[in-house]
């Protein structure tokens, strides 16, 4: 019986694949939404690479129906079990996969490239540095020495004129101590003070002096220190500020391949529009993905949100990929080829991204 049902399921198998190579059957053609590649409505699949596919289908002269996966590492799955005679999207064109899958020649080139938040770059970025440090602990701790640095000696100073002939200050508290105050500000400043004409009074208006020296230091350490600080924990400009950085992309995907090559160990999700509302969320830092991927992203509901910073990270080729051995491989490229030469491929291109 065993023997029955295994002989059974391969005669299933080799049914199947004398059916998707026999003329006019139908193509089962996997593939994944990944705007601008493809993208789903109410009316259906479009966007490049569906494009693509239908008019290499019309130069095969053959039907199709997409399976639609979650992402990469699903297709990949999918072509290995046998569910589908072709897969299109956005697939690079690995080594690896070049062992396990037949590839078309390439269809699109591509590359991987770094999408951030657009508060951490550029003038946007400056503010939201300037704004968290207008009240960190190291600016209220500034602003306490100023206070006291100009509140203390005030009123000592005014205690001590108040009463002396050709008195600075007035010997009512109101107003003298606001004279006392603007007096103790300019010292404070670093600027010369008026003459106290008491012992005690002269004595102020030294150290005042020195104080201000000390403070202005302080001061410019601690301002710079917190600049230098935020910024680095801002700033993504590259490769090289994404180590110890939360980064999110695909599951499976070249790009998580990438950024443990650089010790980036990537936060995954199954769909690169779940990193892009955890990079809008600050639960990531960063998304490295698919730059026409990302471009597209930030040319659309990104836009104003993110932006692409840094050069292009790892220049890599898409493909169509089929299952070893098959026969589909050879007439699909003769049909891109075909279309490259009459104008279809370029037109197709131009629509999605503009005229190369």
């Amino acid at each position: 019986m065993a023997v029955a049902l295994l002989l059974c399921a391969a005669g299933l198998a080799q049914a199947q694949t004398a059916d998707a190579t026999a003329p006019g059957a139908e193509l089962r053609v996997i593939t994944r939404v990944v705007a601008p590649f493809v993208l789903k409505d109410a009316e259906g699949y479009k966007g490049f690479s569906v494009e693509l596919w239908q008019a290499i289908a019309k130069e095969l002269n053959r039907p199709f129906h997409f399976v639609e996966k979650g992402n990469v590492k699903e297709i990949i799955a999918g072509v290995k079990a046998g569910e589908g005679d072709a897969a299109i999207a956005a697939i690079s064109v690995t080594a690896e996969r070049e062992q396990q899958f037949d590839f078309s020649q390439p269809m699109f080139e591509s590359g991987l490239q770094i999408l951030a938040r657009a508060d951490q770059t550029g003038a946007a970025g400056a503010w939201s540095q300037i704004l968290p440090l207008l009240t960190s602990t190291s600016t209220l701790t500034v602003l306490g020495l100023l206070a006291a640095l100009i509140i203390v000696p005030a009123h000592i100073g005014w205690w001590v004129e108040r009463r002396k002939e050709n008195h600075l200050f007035p010997p009512q508290y109101f107003p003298g101590i606001f004279h006392a105050m603007y007096w103790a500000t300019g010292a404070a400043a670093g600027q010369q003070p008026d003459p106290l004409y008491s012992g005690i009074g002269r004595l102020l208006s030294t150290l005042l002096i020195l104080g201000s020296l000390f403070f202005t230091s302080y001061f410019t350490a601690t301002i710079t220190t917190s600049l230098t600080v935020q910024q680095l924990k801002s700033d993504i400009n590259g490769p090289e500020d994404l180590p110890g950085r939360k980064v999110g992309t695909t599951t499976g995907s070249t790009a998580a391949a990438f950024l443990r090559g650089i010790s980036v160990e990537p936060v995954e999700f199954s769909k690169i529009d779940d990193a892009f509302s955890a990079l809008n969320a600050k639960n990531v830092d960063a998304v490295v993905f698919d730059a026409p991927v990302l471009l597209y992203y930030a040319a659309n509901k990104g836009q104003g949100k993110v932006r692409l910073v840094g050069p292009m990270l790892k220049k890599e080729n898409y493909g169509i990929m089929f299952p070893q051995g098959s026969e589909l491989r050879k007439p699909v490229n003769e049909a891109l080829l075909k279309l490259r030469e009459n104008g279809t491929y370029d037109a197709i291109y131009a629509k999605w991204f503009g005229a190369q």
